[in-house]
């Protein structure tokens, strides 16, 4: 039936209205609800450093109980003013194509058809806050960047922390020209179409207006509904754009645990009097390590010693999703080079198993999902400060957790705790 003119004209404009936001970030897709995040650093990860060859460790990664993975960047990389030999993934050349020194556009869609084909989902790395400096952006749309009192671009500038960082290899772009947002959510849009990606982890994401991460989910979830990670952790993220943010805040207290700083009343202060209000909703990630931990602050063994695996039980027990940074499961001790080749040594698979049986204990328990799919914490008097139990509850499934948070044997109230040992009861 031809609509009258009437309808055909409120179609239109209906058709030129935001739609509602298809998949509110506060609802998150079933898929997420229980999951694991995996980490790909595609240069130190093999050998190869290809999207081919990571794509051959997908079967692995399935039976460990991997869910998400997460790409590091895998846009060609600025040659102008580059750090090191190979340059930061974090300087992008081009928004839509793929890093020859990975493989092909071909190569990512293979990577994301099998691992959609195991019920693994990816994500990628989206570095919107900057570019190279030879980006084509530079020169196409030199009014989206940044310029200093002379009118020059220049390099990122940060000095808010306790000493300037200058980012000589990439030049900011500036959120202030509305027209960039469109640029760059095409951009963004691009990889969702073209590869069917699951989702974007958005690098620096605080540093962009809000409103323009809202305006993102919604234009993306049009296409398909994302899962969306923020390296941020400001709580208006989740109100609309992200899913997760970054969980820095238990990672600083289970340091200082490793460290002899802290004890159990550093947890329950954390549980009990957390230093930032978070809607229940909001996924928080959850982490010993990541790229930046490991290559700028240490690996597991200087940042945890023999702490470290009672620290990972934590970021698979507590409220979140957990992260695993590619080669931990092989024990990684070495520092991954970030501007030059510097490949994973995997000789061993030592903590395979024991990841492995973290994930399905996770999975087994839907207490222990993220956001308000699981149960809050109940701390538990364990009758020893070196010892942090607790318990978390949901409709009908309940899993009570107790971990020695210290190098010598701990007797508590449920009995007794080798040093760094724990307890998992379902």
């Amino acid at each position: 039936m031809r609509p009258t003119r009437l309808a055909a004209l409120l179609l239109a404009l209906s058709a030129s209205l935001p739609l509602a936001h298809a998949n509110p970030a506060n609802e998150h897709l079933p898929w997420t609800r229980n999951a694991t995040i995996y980490e790909v650093n595609l240069r130190q990860y093999s050998q190869q450093g290809t999207l081919k060859a990571f794509t051959a460790d997908l079967p692995r990664l399935k039976r460990m109980g991997v869910d998400i993975i997460w790409l590091m960047p895998v846009h060609p990389i600025g040659k102008k003013n580059r750090k090191g030999k190979l340059g930061s993934y974090y300087a992008s050349a081009n928004y839509k194509a793929v890093n020859p020194e990975f493989g092909s556009m071909a190569d990512l869609k293979a990577l994301v058809k099998q691992a959609h084909a195991m019920d693994m989902k990816v994500i990628l790395d989206w570095v919107a806050n900057h570019t190279a400096w030879d980006n084509p952006w530079v020169k196409q749309h030199p009014d989206w960047y940044k310029k200093n009192d002379n009118g020059q671009m220049y390099p990122v500038t940060y000095t808010n922390g306790p000493e300037p960082e200058y980012w000589t290899d990439v030049v900011g772009l500036d959120f202030n020209n509305k027209a960039l947002w469109d640029g760059m959510i095409d951009a963004m849009a691009f990889w969702v179409r073209e590869a069917d990606i699951d989702g974007f982890r958005c690098d620096a994401a605080h540093l962009l207006p809000t409103a323009f991460w809202n305006k993102a989910r919604v234009e993306l979830d049009r296409i398909k509904p994302m899962f969306m990670l923020a390296e941020a952790a400001e709580p208006e993220l989740h109100e609309q754009a992200f899913d997760m943010t970054y969980g820095w805040d238990l990672t600083e207290v289970l340091q200082k645990i490793a460290k002899g700083q802290a004890d159990a009343r550093a947890l329950k202060e954390w549980v009990e009097r957390p230093p930032t209000a978070y809607p229940a909703s909001a996924y928080r990630m959850r982490f010993t390590s990541n790229h930046d931990f490991n290559s700028w602050q240490g690996t597991d063994k200087e940042m945890y010693g023999p702490a470290y695996q009672a620290m990972a039980v934590l970021t698979f027990t507590l409220p979140g999703m957990p992260l695993v940074y590619n080669g931990q499961e092989a024990r990684l001790e070495k520092r991954l080079e970030f501007f030059q080749k510097d490949p994973i040594p995997w000789k061993t698979y030592e903590l395979e198993s024991f990841y492995t049986r973290l994930m399905q204990f996770k999975k087994a328990n839907p207490a222990l999902a993220a956001g308000q799919f699981g149960g809050p914490v109940q701390v538990l008097d364990s009758g020893n400060d070196k010892v942090f139990e607790f318990r978390r509850q949901k409709d009908g499934n309940a899993v009570q957790v107790a971990v020695n948070l210290s190098g010598e044997t701990q007797k508590y109230t449920g009995g007794e705790l080798a040093p760094w040992s724990w307890k998992l009861m379902p």
